[in-house]
């Protein structure tokens, strides 16, 4: 018998040659959730999305098995920038990522927060608090797209790696319903919050039930880590391969609590994207049948 949690696994997919051939390319791996970029992930600007791809887009979604999708924004994007020319350019292009995910009908847009860049974490959550207010507000005809907030590793000056910074985030988002979060299992991991045990596992979910409340959790990006606990370092690794090993993610599998909730890989792998066949496998093994 099919599980739900089968129904919501899947990898970040490439949309190279087009959105509309995303889910094609998902389903070819055994997709049933997948995370995009809508537009090119390290330039500025994108071409506006044509009907032409947009209504293929949804013609293929359709034809598919692919149940949840969510988007990716661009890695230049950095809210907390204290330089003002660029965090209104980030704003900006942050706001064109959320009218770009609505077209598509994604419901999750998914960000990190930011880097402080030395003005610290208080000025950094600041901005970002601010950007996301302004950003919601700039778009009201995208209520349906969730700001989704991703934990992060706590490399060099990234916000985000303290719970502490997501629960700062959500009390400021003046539209509740407008924002959630994403978990990232290698970056928590890195930034010294353990699973590698049942009971460090239900202390680290516990902690982020007090900051966040674990409803607001929307998402999963499902990776190993290739750096040891607490590194700070944002490295990932196939699953069951790393620092993390497969206990975590058997313990996710089988988390009732987060039987609707989507979860994808990000692990490395090739254009044939095997390894994403091989990484699915391993975790549909976890699941208690």
């Amino acid at each position: 018998m099919t599980t739900k949690r089968e129904m919501l696994l899947g990898a970040h997919v490439s949309i190279a040659g087009g959105v509309e051939t995303a889910p094609e390319r998902g389903m070819s791996v055994g997709c049933t959730a997948m995370q995009i970029f809508t537009k090119t992930s390290n330039q500025w600007k994108a071409k506006p999305l044509e009907k032409k791809s947009v209504d293929a887009w949804f013609e293929k979604l359709k034809g598919s098995k692919i149940s949840a999708v969510a988007s990716h924004d661009s890695y230049l994007i950095n809210l907390a920038s204290p330089d003002s020319a660029l965090r209104d350019k980030s704003l900006k292009a942050f706001i064109e990522e959320i009218k770009r995910a609505s077209v598509l009908r994604i419901p999750l847009l998914v960000f990190h927060p930011g880097s402080h860049v030395g003005s610290g974490e208080e000025a950094g959550l600041k901005a970002v608090a601010s950007c996301m207010n302004e950003a919601i507000k700039k778009t009201p005809e995208c209520e349906e797209v969730i700001l989704t907030i991703e934990t992060t590793a706590g490399q060099g000056t990234n916000l985000g790696y303290k719970f502490e910074h997501l629960e700062y985030l959500i009390g400021k988002t003046k539209n509740k319903k407008r924002v959630g979060i994403c978990v990232d299992t290698c970056h928590i991991f890195a930034a010294g919050y353990d699973l590698r045990d049942e009971k460090e596992y239900k202390k680290t979910f516990k902690k982020l039930d007090k900051a966040v409340g674990l409803e607001n959790v929307k998402f999963f990006h499902l990776n190993d880590s290739k750096r040891e606990f607490e590194s700070k370092v944002d490295r990932h690794e196939h699953i069951g391969k790393g620092f993390l090993g497969a206990e975590p993610f058997r313990f996710l599998m089988n988390d009732k609590r987060f039987i609707d909730v989507p979860m994808v890989l990000e692990t490395p792998k090739g254009k044939d994207m095997k390894e994403d066949v091989e990484n699915l496998k391993a975790l549909k093994r976890l699941i208690k049948k």
